[in-house]
């Protein structure tokens, strides 16, 4: 035994660091073995095939060169006694936990590129990309959802409005906490959490019929999705290489984009059909636009399945010092790179791996002394405040004016970004809605009688009119309106309306027999001996909208116009720098929305939105990837889930001030978003570069 470690020390000590700016981490210690000298490769592989069969099964005991805790405290021993750790003062902890951090990264990155790059990241990349899909369909459900939603539930204008905003608010309370919790409990653990919250009350939305239960769904499902892509760019991020690292990153904010895709399409094959579900009674409906939201859960669902079978990240298990958990992750990593390589006879040549000193103070509770929820409250109290101090730490002197920084950049980014992408829809319904109530027929003066109206009545005016003994019969109403007319003894039987309004009329001795037309539809109207019986109860799916294809369309097209700008900040990211990507972008973007001034019709808007979606879409993958670098591991998914959740509230303030402007005038949205973006963009010029720098 003693032999073998003097042959691991030996090799480590013919071990230089590849960073010439870290010779003063040479190691002397044992850290790191991961030399190629062909005079000490067949020790290498007597060392490591120890603890192995052939088929590279793992026995008990002992496993390739892992030290023993005899030997390392025999170690700390000759090194002189160290001062116990209660009796030291924090502040000395915290910069001896440093120090080994600092060591730490370094020497992980040259593990990794000893891991290469392979099959194992292939792997990962399409796991979490269906994650990160599933938050860009997140985004467009409900408003896809929204136009059958609000006839089939009764929703007022106000309601609308708050289940449009209701996911992004789940969404910035989960990025904080849940990103928060993946630096305490583990990004594998969180991230399969965040998932199974979201496919859970996704499913569940899709068969509730109130909206307060719907809206609820709605919120906790977002939540839950919010939570996944800090940690989906935390995890991923601790498996590259410098290297890599930029590149890779970008590639996985693709999935974003066919999440929007996949969303588009879906909603254009299932939603118009409202053949496609069943019902129960005049109480319980399953239509098509139900159906589409059980679709959209699936990549959530796939994810979830697949991330079963995924490692812990190895860099959040050194960093809370489960070392040898670490170092099997990474062997396996290793390992399954190489033999798709086809060179499964290479080793991996790492015997140790720095752990940063502990600090944490965890406060537990035996069995013994207290009952299971006193024990729960505290570890959950615990961890929390931990959370806690993370969030506060991200604000301290070495860290608050990066951070300060990144939130106006992630802030003026998603305020005119999710306000933008939000007004084009309703711009374009507004071109729509001109162009229909330019094609509507008005009627004047017209007198029917004895006459039975059984057909559909769409974009009609009617001005005084007079109608005697006439039955209107399974009727469906569009879009009419009777002003000043008369209605005399005439029978009204299983009518149904949509946007329809009396106005000003006198209605005698009529009756209404299983109808909608209730009383909010009679403005300043006088009705005498008129009688109502068994009205339609509920809302009711009253046409299928022409246009709704074009929505879509829309939705479509947008989402696929990033693909350009998301292929060339992959193959950009690592040449020309994260700043330089993120400020041209939103200086691009910006000049891209001083041309909607030009749009005045639905194809001209279509086309700007296209345009400034990819161009503004590097600016997005950058500022992913810097986020992710800028901040060490243990802070790394926190300080993510805050800038997201600040997106996220940007993105709530931009729904709710461009979406007000809708007809009214493009100037304040236009300039408001350019200014945003201009403003952004100059701030994230003044950030760090962080494209050579390994991951703390």
């Amino acid at each position: 035994m003693d032999d073998r470690y003097r042959n691991t020390n030996q090799v480590s000590d013919d071990y230089t660091y590849q960073d010439s700016n870290y010779e003063r981490y040479a190691p002397n210690d044992s850290y790191y073995r991961g030399g190629h000298e062909s005079t000490h490769e067949e020790d290498a592989q007597s060392d490591v095939t120890e603890g192995h069969d052939e088929d590279d099964e793992v026995y008990e005991g002992e496993y390739q060169g892992i030290p023993h805790p005899d030997d390392i405290k025999e170690k700390q021993k000759k090194r002189g006694p160290a001062m116990d750790d209660d009796y030291r003062d924090r502040a000395d902890l915290m910069a001896e936990r440093m120090e080994d951090e600092e060591q730490l990264a370094h020497q992980y990155e040259n593990i990794i590129e000893e891991c290469g790059h392979g099959r194992f990241q292939w792997t990962l990349f399409f796991v979490l990309g269906l994650a990160l899909m599933a938050d860009g369909v997140e985004i467009f459900v409900v408003g896809f959802v929204l136009p059958s939603a609000e006839k089939e539930m009764c929703l007022t204008s106000s309601n609308k409005g708050m289940l449009g905003l209701i996911v992004y608010l789940g969404m910035m309370v989960g990025a904080v906490m849940l990103g928060g919790l993946a630096d305490k409990l583990g990004r594998k653990k969180c991230l399969i959490i965040s998932l199974s919250i979201n496919a859970a009350f996704a499913f569940l939305s899709s068969f509730v019929q109130e909206y307060g239960f719907f809206l609820f769904c709605r919120l906790i499902s977002g939540l839950g999705i919010g939570g996944a892509l800090p940690i989906v760019f935390a995890y991923f991020s601790e498996f590259l290489s410098r290297e890599k690292r930029g590149e890779h990153l970008s590639w996985l904010c693709m999935f974003w984009m066919i999440g929007g895709i996949f969303a588009s399409a879906m909603a254009w094959s299932i939603i118009p059909h409202y053949g496609w579900g069943f019902s129960m009674g005049t109480k319980y409906h399953f239509h098509s636009w139900r159906v589409f939201v059980l679709v959209c859960a699936l990549p959530c669902i796939a994810s979830l399945v697949a991330l079963k079978f995924m490692p812990e990240s190895p860099r959040f298990l050194l960093e809370i010092g489960k070392h040898d958990e670490a170092w099997m992750i990474l062997k396996q990593v290793h390992d399954t790179n190489m033999r798709a390589k086809g060179e499964p006879e290479r080793v991996f040549t790492v015997s140790y791996i720095k752990t940063p000193k502990q600090v944490d103070e965890f406060i537990e509770i035996q069995s013994s002394t207290g009952t299971w929820y006193q024990r729960w409250l505290v570890r959950i109290t615990t961890t929390f405040k931990q959370v806690w101090d993370n969030v506060l730490y991200c604000l301290t002197a070495q860290y608050r004016m990066n951070t300060l920084m990144l939130a106006v950049v992630w802030f003026t980014m998603a305020l005119s970004y999710y306000g933008l992408i939000v007004w084009f829809p309703d711009m374009i319904r507004y071109f729509q809605e001109e162009a229909y109530e330019s094609r509507v027929k008005i009627f004047n003066e017209e007198e029917v009688s004895h006459f039975t109206f059984n057909f559909t009545l769409e974009n009609q005016i009617h001005r005084n009119g007079q109608y005697r003994n006439d039955k209107f019969i399974d009727m469906k109403f569009k879009e009419v309106r009777f002003e000043h007319s008369l209605f005399e003894d005439c029978y009204f039987e299983d009518v149904t309306s949509s946007e329809t309004f009396f106005e000003n009329c006198t209605i005698i001795s009529t009756l209404f027999y299983d109808t909608d037309l209730y009383e909010h539809k009679f403005i300043n109207c006088r009705l005498i001996n008129c009688t109502f019986i068994h009205q339609k109860e509920g809302c009711h799916l009253d046409f299928e909208e022409e246009n709704d294809f074009l929505i879509y369309l829309v939705s479509f097209l947008g989402s696929l116009s990033v693909l350009p700008g998301n292929i060339i900040s992959a193959l950009l990211m690592d040449k020309i720098g994260r700043i330089k990507m993120i400020g041209g972008s939103m200086l691009i973007s910006a000049v891209c929305c001083f041309f909607l001034f030009f749009g005045n019709s639905e194809s001209a808007m279509i086309g700007w939105q296209c345009l400034f979606c990819g161009a503004s879409i590097a600016g997005w993958n950058a500022l992913d990837v810097i986020t992710v670098e800028l901040y060490p591991t243990d802070k790394r998914a926190t300080a993510f889930g805050i800038l997201n959740g600040l997106c996220k509230f940007g993105a709530i303030l931009g729904n709710s001030i461009f979406a007000s402007f809708v007809g009214i005038t493009k100037v304040v949205p236009i300039l408001l978003a350019s200014s945003a973006l201009i403003g952004g963009g100059l701030v994230a010029l003044r950030l760090p570069e962080t494209r050579e720098q390994v991951l703390m």
